[in-house]
């Protein structure tokens, strides 16, 4: 891992993604162009699953949400895949060119469904209580990796503009 140290066990990253289609697209041309028809698994390791939403008060607007878990080793591994991928298949058809993104890592998730008061607990993430010192650590570990892969995403986006012209 490019010169990082070896991390405990496995983080959730948390991608959100927005973009605006271009008018006169619908989702439907989105997912197509979209899908990820290569997954970003890694043989027995990592898990990812993606939420695709249309905003309420812009139908334009799409919103895709992934929580990725695994340990960094994997994620750095998958996040190689996604832009191998996304560089061979650009949205660039039916999206315009502005994309929100905002990654994180999942520091804690809470049930509020319940009747009632609820009594307060330190964070957890499948009902295991996060180590806060382990979690700072991985924090800058995966916004290593992230701010990487960017680069490289960014760098084959460029390269095609500037063969195109």
């Amino acid at each position: 891992m490019h010169g990082m140290e070896e991390t405990g066990g496995p983080v959730t990253a948390v991608s959100i993604i927005t973009r605006r289609l271009k008018e006169g697209k619908t989702y439907e041309d989105f997912r197509k162009a979209w899908f990820h028809g290569t997954g970003f698994g890694i043989a027995g390791a990592g898990k990812n699953t993606m939420y695709s939403m249309v905003d309420i008060f812009d139908p334009r607007e799409i919103i895709v949400i992934g929580f990725s878990t695994a340990t960094p080793e994997v994620m750095e591994e998958a996040l190689k895949i996604e832009v191998k991928f996304r560089g061979e298949n650009p949205l660039d058809d039916v999206i315009e060119p502005s994309v929100g993104r905002t990654f994180a890592l999942l520091v804690a998730e809470d049930d509020f469904g319940a009747v009632g008061e609820i009594p307060f607990t330190p964070a957890a993430v499948g009902g295991k209580p996060t180590n806060m010192a382990e979690f700072e650590k991985n924090l800058h570990t995966i916004a290593s990796l992230f701010a990487a892969a960017a680069k490289k995403r960014d760098a084959i986006t460029n390269q095609k503009k500037n063969v195109g012209t």
